[in-house]
């Protein structure tokens, strides 16, 4: 598993991920822009309670994308049902003949 060291926020942090470089940078600017809007919205917070925000943001739209998989994948499983009871007849009579 690689290591990594990465200037992020003006904080030094060294991990290990199996994720590539690509995505650990991906993901570090994704932190960064997160970061940024809210620190322009004018409040006055500490780094610590900005950084709170972003993970808090970031949990969240970790959750709804497990939602909405989840629904996407009930979806497709109906879908898949639907399919096979009619793909069932048309067998059926294919072999008939």
């Amino acid at each position: 598993m690689p290591s990594y060291t990465i200037s992020i926020l003006d904080l030094e942090v060294t991990f290990r991920t199996d994720a590539g470089p690509e995505r650990v940078e991906r993901a570090k600017a994704l932190l960064e822009d997160r970061y940024r809007k809210l620190n322009s919205e004018g409040r006055n917070l500490s780094k610590e309670k900005l950084l709170t925000y972003v993970a808090l943001g970031l949990a969240d739209d970790l959750i709804l994308s497990y939602q909405q998989h989840g629904e996407l994948e009930a979806k497709m499983s109906r879908l898949l049902t639907t399919i096979n009871s009619l793909k069932t007849p048309l067998l059926t009579d294919e072999a008939a003949k």
